[in-house]
């Protein structure tokens, strides 16, 4: 089902993968962990990679390296039944190899001798999945965040709240092996991470949630084809609640410094605004998804 990117509408991003009509819950979902599924080293070796760390620690000391999985391929896989299941091939990598090689100025032509070497665009890239939600409140507005000017991405921008599902949520330590992480606890940490950012960012109690379901995968071209796993998530409190929770602080009010909401009913025509200049790569395909048109049927 998967061979190469969809292009969207808008040239910051391309839609890897598009679930089926409604979004996909965790239950068909799976994941396959493997080293074969690592970036591959740097042809001139990592050192470029340290470099390009140190520097920015000088300029942003708060950063901090962790662990993160790899994005190596997704497939939907058709089954017997009506319910497709979608495969995720999953390495491991880290925060620091993301700046070092997503971000860094050797960027594109790292992605030319991914293609050139092994056939793959990624395969030198770091690439570390990322989540976001389309979070929709009981009054149908969409949630928004304004993302603080201290971050390392993306900053003063607009976007759906997201972050990282963990390995060390999973394997507690630096240097989490591939046969620590099973297939479906990763998986549930997959699902589980974009509800905790939802907590974290927003600062919403976990009850308030339903569970997500996973509406795509798409690939941030700002950051040469790093990929986001895009959700939709039902609040059941109205924007004026969100708003009030959001405003008494939460465990990441720093990453950001306002809450927006946008009616549902105006998604379909949000790339005719102004604020869609504004909006981060992840919150373009969220917004973009045929899924989420459908979902607010």
């Amino acid at each position: 089902m998967l061979s190469c990117p969809v292009q969207t509408m808008d040239p910051e991003v391309s839609l890897l993968l598009q679930c089926p009509p409604g979004g996909l819950p965790q239950e068909q979902v799976q994941a396959e962990l493997s080293p074969a599924y690592d970036r591959r080293p740097l042809p001139g070796g990592d050192k470029a990679i340290t470099a390009i760390w140190e520097t920015r620690l000088q300029a942003q000391p708060w950063l901090f390296n962790a662990p993160k999985f790899r994005l190596h391929s997704a497939t939907l896989v058709p089954t017997g039944s009506q319910k497709p299941q979608l495969l995720l091939r999953l390495g491991l990598t880290s925060y620091r190899d993301f700046l070092g090689t997503n971000w860094a100025s050797s960027a594109a032509w790292l992605r030319q001798q991914g293609a050139t070497d092994w056939g793959d665009r990624q395969a030198y890239l770091a690439d570390p999945l990322g989540v976001g939600a389309a979070l929709a409140t009981a009054d149908d507005f969409l949630v928004f965040l304004r993302r603080s000017r201290q971050v390392a991405e993306a900053p003063g921008l607009v976007d759906v709240p997201g972050g990282h599902p963990e390995p060390q949520a999973l394997c507690p330590g630096d240097s989490p092996q591939h046969k620590d992480l099973p297939g479906e606890l990763v998986v549930r940490e997959l699902f589980s991470s974009v509800l905790r950012e939802i907590c974290d960012e927003v600062n919403l109690p976990l009850l308030t949630l339903s569970q997500p379901l996973l509406l795509g995968i798409a690939r941030n071209e700002t950051s040469a084809g790093r990929a986001s796993a895009e959700f939709y998530v039902q609040c059941s409190l109205t924007s004026e609640q969100v708003r009030k929770h959001y405003l008494s602080g939460g465990p990441e009010a720093h990453e950001s410094t306002g809450i927006l909401f946008v009616e549902t009913q105006n998604v379909q025509r949000f790339q005719e605004t102004e604020m869609w200049a504004e909006l981060c790569p992840s919150a373009k395909v969220a917004l973009g998804s045929p899924a989420l048109g459908l979902l607010m049927l």
